[in-house]
């Protein structure tokens, strides 16, 4: 949880104060004389900072809680502004410090009130692993041409940091956005220390450009710049933090239940667009406070302001009012998010329905193969019919009592996240729609803890998102996102219009941390930290500008390089750390030594998961190198610097290709571990907007079911394979070996008893042979393998219960062996063919190759194995000479 201490710092000399405060005055007036305009290209983002409620002027800086209704959203929240680079320079002189950024505090702990509408200097503890992190994150910003042109095209870049140096992870969050208007709330340890001198300038608006307004698309309206000059006459605080800030969303926030709109007193007050029939519903909501005397929805009333959103570039209202009050999202009341406005009206910023929180879930699924079931078959599906809804389901294979899964998610527990959205449907123009029968989604992982609700004083979850975003043109940002400004903000949270599938995961091997003896440990705080990374370079395009998204680079493929990252570098300081691997010896049966057993096996399949194809991505190689040590001064390897590499690097990582396959795999694969699952399945949910409809995320092709059922077998075909074309590994070729030896000495005897097989080379020409060989290769080893195997049979999978898979195996090998009769009844050599020792030999070989396929996941040794015993058999022990006697006979008689 947060922590914050008071640190005062000694004053520095006092000359420096003279030098810095001689020059104030002349850079505030050429800081005013340089302000400049800006012109956003059309975006959402550029059609909804329009509206006064999304400018952060519109309210007071300085503000007491509403009531005591009500409480902050966090401990220190504020508004960040981005310092000029002549700022950056100066302070870097005087400091070393080349990543800050200014802060324009709304809210502060009680014993620090007083900084309640100042700006402060936020900047980074100044120690090892806080330091090292701002120069792994750091880049210099020089915009390619496809960074400029996606610009123009609508998408929302750090267009202000271009040809800046070293934009460390503070520098990209502030400057990324077009204006200064993304709000933080500070995590982990916060200290704060003086300064003994003003800056060499204050925040100003020469850091933000004021607002000129947008295409002819979008009216026009007067809009004011969006910082505030802070007072250089006395020395600005400077807050120091050991983690990046969370964008967040509202000052404040309350627990309330929506009971009715208000109607203005000036009808002409109504929104005068808003989606459906006119007219639109008030956008002020009468609403009743919870009162924790009595439990319940009868604390104070007051009228809040819900503003509609403005219709965006693409034709979208990203938030109505319209049935709210009647959502059966909000029964069991909502949290609110705002500020007070200039008339003193609480105006709503974000919302969040407590239901979705609550450790209170409509179903309970007990068991692995209905878990399974579950997330394959009915965690998606008639996704229209749930518009307006939500599910809490609560999988767990560790237990056969739903009350005791329940009370297993107790106050303090830590978890993993994982988030996939799907699509924006509907009948409007607006409407996304599925493209070759698939719908990509976006994934994410995020953190969380169940905490005791600040209201209720009941065990809630409480969990933010730590997003790897490709820019677009709505202004979301890689990095911490709490939930109510990624999803419940109403200017770009997608709530209202898409549905998610959030998956909430324990699992003590990943989120308890670890201590060898003294040595601590942490796989969460490492996973934290990766991903916290990886979205600070994701801001500003490693460099570049623009996240583009490719087949190799994207939010799934990049959040799972994380994980990757994590497993290598966690590896790496256990086994280069001869104390823990003594102490694990030492100390067998420790908890902390069997979790961290149990973390090897998890770590085994999730290195499968990461690397289907049997090996490594280069460029996660190169760069867990560089963050792991072994190459420290190299840069963070961007695969977008190699576009010609793209396609084949994406493929080696092709199970995370798919934001809805990582979703699913991964899952599965935690509960085979013994995870805990608990999935929140908001359905756009909020106001009812009647030409919105959800959109299922699909597997690639995924849309195109069998009919009458959410099978996609299409997508099964792609899947599997993609699975077989594993590259084997040396024991897997072993294991082919070991099987062909074991059924070819069965097989071989079997064939001589029986008088089927005997020394009868074929005597022709060596490229005969070897023509021959190339054709039985092809046909029929690896069509027949490709089709009686990969494709019919699941990928082995540790998930997958042995009976099912065994199921598909034995109809495979049935329909193999059918084939091979009823391909062989319209041959001449058909009385051959129907020798029951053939058949049995046929079997045998099917059977082999079922096995092999078991154990290697792979078309290559399944393949290998067929050839050879057909080739063997061919070639050597008569089969060239005994259907070529049934061919000529036949002719004969004929």
């Amino acid at each position: 949880m947060q922590n914050w201490k008071w640190t005062w710092r000694s004053p520095q000399p006092s000359w420096l104060s003279l030098v810095i405060g001689a020059i104030v005055a002349l850079l505030i007036t050429v800081n005013h004389l340089l302000a400049t305009e800006l012109t956003l290209p059309s975006s959402q983002y550029a059609s909804t900072i329009n509206a006064d409620v999304n400018q952060p002027d519109y309210y007071p800086l300085v503000q007491a809680l509403p009531s005591p209704a009500y409480r902050p959203v966090g401990a220190w929240v504020g508004r960040l502004i981005l310092p000029p680079a002549s700022q950056y320079q100066q302070v870097a002189k005087q400091t070393q410090e080349t990543d800050w950024a200014w802060l324009e505090v709304y809210t502060a702990p009680p014993n620090a009130k007083s900084f309640v509408g100042q700006t402060v200097r936020l900047a980074w503890i100044k120690t090892p692993n806080a330091q090292a992190y701002v120069k792994a994150a750091s880049q210099d910003v020089r915009f390619t041409s496809a960074a400029k042109q996606a610009w123009q095209h609508g998408a929302i870049l750090p267009i202000r940091l271009n040809n800046r140096n070293q934009v460390g992870p503070l520098q990209s969050l502030a400057g990324g956005h077009p204006y200064d208007d993304v709000i933080v709330t500070l995590k982990g340890d916060i200290t704060l220390e003086s300064s003994s001198s003003p800056p060499s300038s204050s925040p100003s608006s020469s850091s933000s450009p004021r607002l000129s307004p947008p295409p002819a698309a979008n009216p026009p309206s007067s809009l004011p710049a969006l910082s505030r000059p802070a007072p250089p006459s006395t020395p600005l605080p400077i807050l120091r933090i050991n983690r990046e800030p969370f964008q967040a969303t509202g000052r404040f926030q309350a627990l309330v239940k929506f009971l009715e709109p208000v109607a203005p007193k000036n009808s002409q007050d109504l929104p005068s667009q808003c989606p459906g029939h006119p007219p639109c519903t008030s956008d002020l909501i009468r609403v009743q406070h919870y009162s924790p005397v009595s439990k319940q929805f009868d604390g104070v009333q007051e009228v809040i302001r819900i503003p509609q959103q403005p219709l965006d570039h693409a034709g979208v209202y990203n938030m109505t009012t319209r049935e709210l009050v009647n959502s059966s999202a909000g029964q069991a009341g909502w949290y609110i998010y705002g500020a007070k406005d200039r008339a003193g009206r609480f105006t709503v910023q974000g919302m969040q329905p407590r239901s979705l929180l609550q450790i209170q879930p409509q179903q309970v699924i007990l068991g692995l193969t209905p878990g399974l079931k579950y997330i394959d078959f009915e965690n998606w599906q008639h996704e229209p019919d749930r518009k307006g809804t939500m599910q809490t389901v609560l999988l767990d294979a560790t237990t056969t009592d739903p009350q005791t899964a329940t009370a297993d998610w107790q106050v303090g527990d830590r978890f993993l996240a994982m988030h996939l959205y799907g699509g924006r449907g509907g009948s409007g123009k607006q409407a996304e729609k599925f493209v070759f029968g698939t719908y990509a989604g976006h994934f994410s992982f995020g953190v969380g803890e169940v905490i005791q609700d600040p209201f209720t004083k009941d065990a809630i979850f409480d969990y933010s998102y730590l997003q790897v975003y490709g820019n677009g043109g709505d202004g979301t940002m890689s990095g911490g996102n709490t939930w109510a400004n990624y999803m419940g903000n109403l200017r770009r949270g997608i709530m209202g219009t898409r549905p998610v599938s959030d998956v909430l995961i324990k699992l003590d091997v990943l989120t308890e941390d670890y201590n060898f003896g003294g040595t601590k440990l942490s796989f969460f705080n490492e996973l934290l930290a990766e991903l916290s990374l990886i979205g600070a370079r994701y801001r500003i395009g490693d460099g570049t500008g623009d996240s583009t998204i490719t087949s190799a680079t994207s939010c799934v493929q990049d959040s799972s390089q994380a994980v990757f990252l994590t497993l290598q570098r966690f590896r790496k300081k256990v086994e280069t750390n001869p104390q823990i691997i003594q102490w694990m010896k030492d100390h067998p049966t420790d908890p902390h030594t069997q979790r961290f057993r149990k973390l090897v096996g998890v770590a085994k399949d999730l290195a499968a998961e990461l690397m289907p194809m049997g090996v490594v991505r280069w460029d996660w190689e190169e760069n867990a190198q560089v963050l792991t040590g072994v190459r420290p001064y190299q840069p963070f390897i961007s695969i977008d610097n190699f576009q010609l590499k793209n396609l084949a690097t994406g493929l080696v990582s092709w199970r995370t290709a798919m934001p809805r396959q990582a979703h699913d795999e991964y899952a599965m694969l935690f509960l085979n571990h013994g995870a805990q699952l608990w999935f929140l399945r908001p359905n756009t949910i909020g106001g009812n907007d009647p030409d919105l409809s959800p959109l299922e995320p699909t597997l690639l092709l995924g849309a195109w079911k069998l009919p009458f059922t959410n099978f996609p077998l299409l997508s099964y075909f792609v899947i599997r394979t993609f699975g077989g074309v594993t590259i084997p590994t040396g024991w897997d070729w072993l294991l082919t070996g070991s099987i062909l030896l074991g059924f070819g000495a069965v097989m071989f005897a079997i064939g001589v008893i029986q008088g089927f097989l005997y020394w009868c080379p074929w005597k022709a020409p060596w490229y005969r042979q070897l023509g021959t060989l190339l054709q039985l290769l092809f046909i029929p080893a690896l069509w027949q393998e490709y089709v009686f195997r990969v494709l019919l049979i699941p990928y082995p999978k540790d998930w997958i219960p042995e009976p099912i898979w065994w199921a598909w195996a034995t109809l495979a090998l049935s329909l193999f062996v059918g084939f091979q009769w009823l391909y062989a009844r319209r041959q001449s050599w058909y009385p051959t063919i129907a020798n029951p020792t053939v058949l049995l030999l046929i079997t045998l070989l099917g059977l082999a190759c079922t096995l092999t396929y078991r154990f290697t996941g792979s078309l290559w040794t399944i393949t290998s194995l067929h050839w050879i015993v057909i080739s063997v058999w061919w070639l050597l022990l008569g089969g060239k000479q005994r259907l070529s006697d049934k061919r000529d006979r036949w002719r004969v008689n004929r």
